[in-house]
């Protein structure tokens, strides 16, 4: 019998894990994940940075949780000997009609309580020497890490704290049992009395498995990265972002030198046709019809059409794949470029076709759901494990560790 069982072991599920042994010294934790790694998906896929917060809507749980995770994160990997960078990134205008945007971003950094600075083309130019536009904004807390090296570091510390960890190990089914709950796996079962869900890009079939309806379906969004070749790496200092667009949810193709010093040019972002869709080719039935045979993502897709288009196109041909960084850097060319790896972005959608835009944390009786946790969860990971933990109502039979 365990106290708790995570289903999950992505960064959010590992944080919750290690957050809960800090709660619950006592406590009997068990953490599933079906893959044979740790962070296999979202986790193990995304770019490696570590976000400031400017992008988000002040007061929302991505804006609190991000600005308060950079720290966090950075504090995590010094106190633990993760290599990271806080290296800094630069927003740019590449034109006049948007430096309204780029203004209006400063001013929500400010107010997301995040050091920004607002700077010349010219002040550009002394940070990242190859960029053209017209101005811009430095901000300082963004960082670069390995975050699967971070999860292999929760997952020890899990141990660590007695927790039992299983790898390969799906979740079919939960059963009631009582007040308790039987999670059925490939695996054998486990009787918990709670269940946290944190299974990514299945938290929603998860949830129902659980019979909590999370209101919202996981639309699966392949983001596919080129690399620069080693000898053109030159061109990329930091990170380097264009203003996103705020009609589309997403925040253009951008450079990220990460922390093995590679650089990495995109993602854009495209429908996947199965959940863990990595590849072009990747399709499956199940999961297409689910999201074909949804009402709102025919209404997402007739909001963003254009863009939408936009981003297939990147997707198919690199000359224009290639345009779009030219906006940034001009020296990039096609033969700079060569394909690397991509991720699949678990976004939750309602049925009215508006993209959940905040961490979205579902509470039932005897278990949560983290029905909606993409990017900036990475850098988030430890403020979300801690309010998912502050959520669970008290345990009766553990003594808790009360902390500031």
């Amino acid at each position: 019998m365990y106290d708790f069982a995570i289903v999950g072991g992505g960064i959010v599920g590992l944080s919750t894990g290690m957050a809960l042994g800090k709660r619950y010294p006592n406590a009997k934790i068990l953490v599933l994940e079906k893959e044979s790694n740790w962070a296999f998906h979202q986790t193990g896929n995304n770019s490696g940075v570590i976000h400031s917060g400017i992008y988000y809507k002040p007061g929302s749980f991505k804006a609190k949780f991000c600005r308060d995770g950079s720290r966090s994160m950075v504090e995590f990997c010094q106190e633990y000997g993760i290599e990271h960078e806080v290296c800094g990134k630069v927003i740019v205008a590449t034109e006049e009609q948007q430096l309204p945007r780029l203004e209006n971003l400063y001013k929500r950094g400010l107010e997301n309580g995040i050091e920004v600075q607002k700077i010349s083309s010219e002040e550009v130019k002394e940070i990242e020497p190859h960029v053209s536009c017209v101005g811009g904004i430095k901000v300082f807390s963004t960082g670069i890490v390995n975050y699967k090296q971070v999860c292999l570091k929760y997952a020890e510390l899990i141990q660590q704290q007695g927790g039992d960890l299983r790898l390969n190990t799906k979740v079919l089914k939960i059963s009631p049992s009582g007040k308790n709950q039987v999670l059925e796996t490939n695996n054998g079962s486990f009787e918990t009395r709670f269940v946290i869900n944190c299974a990514g890009l299945h938290s929603d079939r998860v949830a129902k498995l659980g019979g909590v309806e999370p209101g919202t379906k996981i639309v699966p969004f392949r983001g596919e990265y080129y690399e620069l070749t080693p000898e053109k790496r030159y061109l990329v200092k930091t990170l380097i972002y264009p203003v996103p667009n705020p009609d589309f949810p997403f925040l253009g193709v951008h450079f990220t030198r990460m922390i093995d010093g590679s650089v990495h040019a995109g993602p854009n972002a495209v429908l996947s046709l199965k959940r863990e869709g990595y590849k072009k080719t990747d399709f499956n039935l199940g999961d297409f019809a689910e999201v074909i045979t949804y009402p709102g993502f025919w209404k997402l897709a007739a909001k963003h059409a254009p863009e939408g288009i936009q981003e297939i196109i990147r997707s198919f041909s690199k000359a224009a794949f290639t345009r779009s960084l030219q906006q940034l850097i001009p020296e990039v060319q096609a033969e700079d470029l060569v394909p690397t790896h991509a991720g699949v972005r678990a976004q939750a959608l309602m049925n009215d076709g508006s993209l959940v835009d905040d961490f979205l944390i579902v509470p039932s009786e005897n278990s949560i759901h983290v029905c909606n946790a993409p990017s900036p969860a990475a850098t988030s990971s430890l403020e979300i494990g801690k309010a998912i933990v502050a959520q669970i109502p008290q345990q009766s039979h553990l003594e808790a560790v009360v902390t500031a």
